[in-house]
């Protein structure tokens, strides 16, 4: 996933949450089955961007991506047209909860769809989520973006095309001051996504 991906950071995760992201997603068209074979893939650790493949059911899939028995788990989403997001659910040291999806894979129309829908299910988790960040291209990728959004105690080196925090960390981060952004509650949201005034 070293390419353009979308992050969000959870202080609080479970696995109502994850079934709630899975459904919320699905309603959007952004499935955990494949538009053909209706199989689930699990993708276990291993080279990128293979890694060994297991099929499981839904109910699988929740309780795993829930985290009640593992820290970390990466499966495969899909658009209608058979484009693959590569999804991470994982629990960092700290506790916070890393939603990752991966957009190196589609071209340019299905990452916005792809971004659309997962930015609605995020948006609807709002009161769990701390903030995200989106990038194309992968340009931020090696940018600690827990460190940034959950602590606010990192600094970056490479804009992405979104990013939004909790006012506290706007307020403290150097870096966003004088910058342009709106409010989106709860977040402060900068990039490219601020509209025009």
């Amino acid at each position: 996933m070293s390419d353009g991906f979308f992050c969000s950071y959870h202080l609080c995760w479970s696995r109502p949450d994850a079934e709630s992201l899975l459904g919320d997603l699905e309603a959007a068209g952004v499935r955990a089955d494949h538009p053909v074979t209706r199989r689930i893939s699990l993708l276990g650790p291993g080279a990128e961007p293979a890694g060994a493949q297991s099929f499981v059911t839904r109910e699988q899939l929740v309780l795993l991506a829930g985290l009640q028995r593992l820290d970390q788990v990466d499966f495969l989403l899909w658009l209608p047209c058979g484009g693959e997001v590569r999804a991470r659910v994982g629990r960092g040291a700290d506790g916070a909860v890393e939603l990752r999806f991966g957009l190196g894979l589609l071209d340019r129309a299905d990452q916005e769809r792809a971004v659309r829908a997962i930015r609605e299910a995020i948006g609807r988790a709002s009161l769990l989520c701390v903030g995200f960040v989106l990038d194309r291209e992968g340009a931020s990728g090696a940018t600690d973006w827990p460190g940034f959004i959950v602590k606010g105690s990192v600094y970056f080196d490479c804009w992405p095309d979104t990013l939004a925090v909790l006012p506290e960390v706007a307020a403290a981060q150097p870096q966003l001051s004088g910058v342009n952004s709106f409010e989106q509650s709860p977040w402060v949201v900068y990039g490219s996504d601020v509209p025009n005034r």
